[in-house]
């Protein structure tokens, strides 16, 4: 998605907000180019793993490392019956003495390393809890997984050490509270499913519905009209093309909802993986040619 997303940077702006931060793949692009030189940054995300290790990887990378090493020598000599230790033994139970009453984990090294090991040796890669809140993705088949990349996590250590950038465990919503005019947005929830059989929300134990979406929308609409530069991220579900595409409202704010090719990684069958389209909902002028022109408000597609 980089390549697309990267046309809708814009060329000035106050601070940079994520508020769904996951794999922070653009924050790290914006990080990695300097265009995040001299501007405060934000970056949210409700799962409290995810930033529980985000925090401790920066605040304590060497420790981090070593556990990783324990880890893939360990993986090396027994794989999946070390992964599912791990998981069910070491990693889920662990999560649960260190949760705090506020909903945070309390990270410390090890379990820092359990989050990057699993990740790295799981299923495609997935973050997924069932409905107790239990880690349960099974093992990924990979015959030499790259478990501890030093140098790559001492870079995102020493992104995320940068005195202007904070960390939150917290809500989307959270943007209404901090978003000023000129600050720049990037928003990507979970995706809508377009199917029954791609219906995956379950990054947290509280699911990601229609509700949800409609609430998003709500903000995104409000972000704009404050006057923030705002980038979304979604599928090209039944629904997101009723919330933007064909929304009186969100054309009025200056919304504008753009159908582009990716690639689809996760999917139960292998030929499911392949180029679908997304949309970018954006209400920042694209730069340089190679996007599809903004669907017209009946929400059929146009090529442009």
């Amino acid at each position: 998605m980089l390549p697309h997303l990267r046309r809708f940077y814009p060329p000035r702006f106050g601070r940079y907000i994520e508020p769904f931060l996951g794999s922070g793949a653009v924050f790290f692009d914006l990080k990695a180019t300097g265009r995040l030189r001299g501007h405060d940054t934000i970056l949210i995300d409700s799962n409290a793993d995810l930033i529980g290790c985000y925090e401790t990887v920066r605040d304590r990378p060497e420790a981090v490392v070593s556990a990783l090493d324990a880890l893939a020598v360990a993986h090396k000599a027994i794989g999946r019956t070390h992964y599912y230790h791990v998981r069910d033994r070491q990693f889920n139970p662990a999560r649960e003495r260190l949760r705090q009453s506020d909903g945070r984990i309390a990270y410390t090294p090890e379990l820092a390393a359990m989050f990057v090991y699993l990740n790295r040796t799981g299923f495609n890669g997935l973050f997924r809890l069932n409905a107790r809140g239990a880690f349960n993705v099974p093992a990924g088949r990979y015959a030499r997984p790259k478990i501890c990349d030093r140098e790559r996590l001492f870079r995102v250590a020493d992104a995320l050490a940068d005195p202007r950038v904070s960390l939150r465990h917290g809500s989307f919503d959270e943007t209404r509270e901090v978003a000023a005019p000129d600050d720049f947005l990037y928003i990507d929830p979970p995706y809508a499913p377009v199917s029954r059989t791609a219906n995956f929300t379950s990054y947290t134990p509280d699911r990601f519905g229609a509700d949800d979406q409609r609430r998003l929308h709500a903000t995104v609409v409000s972000l704009v009209q404050r006057g923030c530069h705002v980038l979304l991220s979604n599928s090209t579900a039944a629904e997101i093309t009723g919330l933007y595409a064909s929304d009186r409202e969100t054309n009025r704010a200056g919304l504008t909802a753009i159908r582009i090719p990716a690639r689809r990684a996760i999917n139960c069958r292998g030929a499911g993986r392949g180029p679908v389209d997304e949309y970018l909902i954006t209400n920042i002028q694209a730069s340089g040619p190679g996007v599809r022109a903004p669907l017209p408000t009946n929400g059929t597609s146009v090529l442009g």
